[in-house]
């Protein structure tokens, strides 16, 4: 029987040593954040959690268990890579948690345990400016001094990112995020401005077309296009082909030449010249030409190539004459415009239109900056993602946690900057990761084996 005099667990002794526990962690402890799970979206029948997101983080002081440094297996190489496995030993006041920190999440949607610290959650370790992840909640060591446990011991491990959503507000914690995970890169058109050009005229003997006879086959270079030479005082005239692979048997391997484009129409020929088409590779490709007799467009020259192009803009040369022409563009700006028919009955260098870039539109306000992890969507496809990194420089944007498919010529918009820019161009391989060799891996196999095939391993 126990000795009735001594109470051994009255609630004034066990406040004092739950205070005593509380005045050591301040004295010799570390403050760290505690990261909730918030289980957004789980798998009803096995309870698999297929998305979950950390919004709150709550400052709290624990004791590092392991001051001589983390625990676990270390960095070991596997068949797998290079594998961090840190482990981490935290006590924390029982008392503090339930009087400071579950009073703040009860209430939060999605929080499945609120009492207590739970298997899951992670915890901002300042230290190492880490994030590890809570493996394993102790709660009855010590064992029931004067019947009653005091703390938490949380054993941790070092987190390993799935596309968690973090999002606390605390830079230090989310930049953790920055560079990890699947990574998409989307290459924006800012504020357009219309490009200009002006074209010279050739009185007689330029070449006004070229017609191709055979498109030849097995292009994978662009070939070289030349003419044969002006009478003496003419121009020579100089072109560049286009290849296409949208033929039967090319497989987007060996393309073939589907039209001549002319940098420069030449001037002053009496007969129409001859065209050779010269590669490294590819065969069979012939062409034949026309020059015009009375005025017709020799070049354009481009003075200003505009910005915020998607797409090639459609160009005009004149309100007369019947010259066509052909324009380029790279990185939103028009690089280059080809003649594709000369026209003909041109007395004056004529005036050339381009149209104006998808973005010149003075309904629509682009540009702003993109803010980290800020959430972004495409006005058509109505994807979203979290933004990684924003180069204001390039406009080039790295998003990670993509919900769908961008699509060129929509609008991105920035939930929290307002930022507007329209997408010029989709690039899914993640450029970023360093570590990420699927798509490589994925390239070489497709030299190696053709997968537009059903069973590239057998009989179809």
């Amino acid at each position: 029987m126990l000795n009735p005099f001594f109470l051994n667990g009255s609630k004034t002794e066990q406040n004092l040593v739950q205070s005593l526990v509380n005045e050591q962690l301040r004295m010799y402890g570390i403050e760290v954040y505690y990261l909730p799970r918030r289980y957004v979206t789980t798998n009803t029948v096995i309870k698999e959690v297929i998305q979950s997101d950390f919004t709150n983080a709550y400052p709290i002081e624990a004791y590092v268990d392991n001051y001589e440094g983390y625990t676990g297996q270390g960095s070991i190489l596997s068949k797998f890579g290079i594998e961090n496995r840190d482990d981490l030993q935290l006590v924390i006041s029982k008392e503090r948690y339930e009087n400071y920190i579950t009073p703040l999440i009860k209430d939060i949607p999605d929080i499945e345990l609120s009492t207590r610290p739970k298997e899951g959650d992670l915890i901002y370790f300042p230290l190492g400016d880490r994030l590890f992840e809570i493996k394993f909640v102790e709660h009855e060591q010590p064992f029931y001094q004067l019947k009653k446990t005091y703390v938490y011991e949380l054993r941790c491990e070092l987190f390993r990112y799935e596309d968690e959503v973090i999002d606390t507000g605390i830079g230090d914690i989310d930049d953790e995020i920055a560079q990890i995970g699947y990574i998409q890169t989307l290459t924006l058109i800012g504020a357009g401005r219309s490009a200009t050009a002006t074209a010279q005229v050739c009185p007689a003997g330029a070449v006004s077309q070229v017609t191709i006879t055979n498109m030849g086959k097995d292009y994978v270079t662009q070939p070289q296009v030349g003419f044969s030479s002006a009478p003496p005082g003419g121009i020579t005239a100089t072109g560049i082909a286009s290849i296409s692979y949208d033929y039967p048997n090319c497989n987007g391997v060996g393309g073939r030449i589907s039209a001549i484009h002319m940098i420069n129409a030449g001037c002053g020929y009496t007969v129409a010249p001859w065209v050779s088409i010269i590669g490294d590779t590819g065969v069979g490709a012939a062409a034949t030409t026309g020059i015009s007799t009375n005025g017709s467009i020799q070049t354009i020259t481009i003075t200003d190539g505009g910005s915020g192009y998607i797409k090639a803009p459609n160009v005009s040369i004149g309100l007369t004459g019947g010259a066509v022409g052909f324009a380029t563009i790279n990185a939103g700006i028009v690089t280059g415009i080809y003649v594709i028919d000369g026209g003909n009955g041109y007395d004056t260098n004529p005036v050339v239109a381009i149209d104006p870039p998808f973005v010149d539109n003075p309904n629509v306000s682009i540009g702003g900056t993109f803010v980290f992890n800020e959430i972004v969507t495409g006005s058509v496809s109505k994807t979203t993602a979290r933004v990684k990194e924003w180069n204001g420089t390039t406009n080039n944007i790295e998003i990670g946690i993509v919900s769908g498919n961008f699509v060129p010529q929509e609008y991105l918009t920035g939930s929290t900057s307002g930022a507007k820019y329209v997408i010029g161009s989709v690039d899914t391989d993640d450029l970023v990761t360093p570590f990420a060799d699927n798509d490589n891996i994925e390239s070489e196999a497709k030299t190696i084996l053709d997968f537009s095939i059903s069973n590239p391993f057998g009989m179809p």
